[in-house]
């Protein structure tokens, strides 16, 4: 890759549509999910489902890890931030979103909590030599991509005696996910069928393309690793849609410019290192899935802030009117939550879609999504 805009070219988006149109057979539907939330939002800004045929239909998939998390696991980092006297660190789109009776990190920062919000683990690990009187806590959130960096940090903290640092782990795994998406019962109320995936970009730069391959060859499902500039978008949509209508159902990277079949070695190993898998967690919209986060591992347990500080996990439901579970399964979208755009928008949210970057409510609203198909 040269230049950005190499991957913005008008002209090459107009000849990929007009292949899409060639190709996708009027008399079939491609049902193709979108897991992560930066493609989503790359779909919304540049208005790419516009120059898709109509029988090709784009589903926004969980691949938020903000909007995951569920309402009992933030509760936590909020209760500690205000019962234990700790600096907790935490990223700024952890900060509005809505914990239970509506209270946030940012509400509780109002009420006396000293909750600063960093960059990255490196600035916790700062904040705790600068104040060795106090205990610092790094909520760690995201899923493969961003794990890595939570493991360099323990590393760190070990190999420094920092004793007043710890980390809230909250990592989860991608393939956890599309495996209960691919799981679910494809009739009944709230079901849907996926015919393909465009697979995550930036978490497959650190787990490779290899661990979908499982699910191309149980449920007969293309992936293709896409990356996120609107050409990238196109493209992989159109190496779906072949895959398809030639009857087969691989794994292929449109992404080959970041992402391999093996990953990034350095990171796996690092995981593997400071990390265990966690027998179950919730996910929200996607219930309690086995083998689907991460843990800090026995050997760096003195770093573990859920064992240093006795948290334990309570779930709580979301709000009633939110219908963050069903948009996150891309069983509804945006526009179908009856309080969007209106009880619901990014100063006000009532669920974390609307207030992560990579949420679709946010998607929806920043870019006028729902807006459009209103008057479609």
């Amino acid at each position: 890759m040269r230049y950005v805009e190499e991957y913005r070219d008008p002209g090459l988006a107009r000849r990929i549509a007009a292949a899409l149109a060639a190709e996708a057979d009027p008399a079939r539907r491609y049902r193709l999910m979108e897991f992560c939330g930066g493609h989503t939002h790359a779909i919304c800004r540049y208005g790419l489902e516009d120059l898709l045929p109509r029988n090709v239909e784009l589903i926004h998939g969980p691949g938020c890890p903000v909007c995951v998390l569920p309402v009992g696991r933030l509760d936590m980092a909020i209760d500690l931030a205000l019962s234990r006297g700790v600096i907790l660190c935490t990223f700024g789109d952890m900060m509005r979103v809505p914990g239970r009776d509506r209270r946030s990190l940012m509400r509780a920062k109002a009420e006396g909590a000293d909750i600063r919000m960093v960059l990255g683990s490196a600035d916790a690990l700062r904040l705790a030599r600068e104040n060795p009187g106090r205990e610092v806590v790094f909520f760690a959130i995201g899923f493969e991509t961003t794990a890595p960096t939570t493991a360099v940090a323990l590393l760190q903290a070990a190999a420094e005696g920092l004793r007043n640092f710890s980390v809230f782990c909250n990592h989860v795994l991608t393939p956890a996910a599309i495996a209960a998406i691919l799981a679910a019962p494809e009739t009944g109320e709230g079901r849907l069928r996926i015919d393909g995936f465009i697979g995550p970009g930036h978490v497959s730069t650190i787990i490779g393309s290899g661990p979908y391959e499982v699910f191309a060859a149980l449920h007969r499902r293309p992936i293709v690793v896409a990356g996120f500039e609107p050409l990238d978008l196109m493209q992989a949509v159109l190496m779906l849609v072949r895959q398809m209508n030639e009857g087969r159902a691989a794994v292929e990277t449109q992404f080959a410019r970041a992402v391999t079949r093996e990953g990034n070695r350095r990171a796996l190993d690092l995981l593997q290192r400071v990390f265990v898998r966690r027998d179950g967690f919730e996910w929200r919209g996607l219930g309690h899935l086995p083998d689907s986060a991460l843990a800090i591992a026995p050997d760096y347990a003195a770093f573990d802030a859920e064992r240093r500080f006795g948290m334990a996990y309570q779930a709580v439901p979301d709000h009633k009117a939110c219908a963050c579970a069903e948009i996150l399964r891309g069983v509804k979208k945006p526009a179908d939550c009856r309080i969007f755009g209106t009880a619901c928008t990014p100063d006000m949210p009532m669920g974390s879609c609307m207030v992560s970057p990579e949420g679709s409510c946010a998607a929806y609203y920043s870019y006028g999504r729902a807006r459009m198909e209103a008057g479609a």
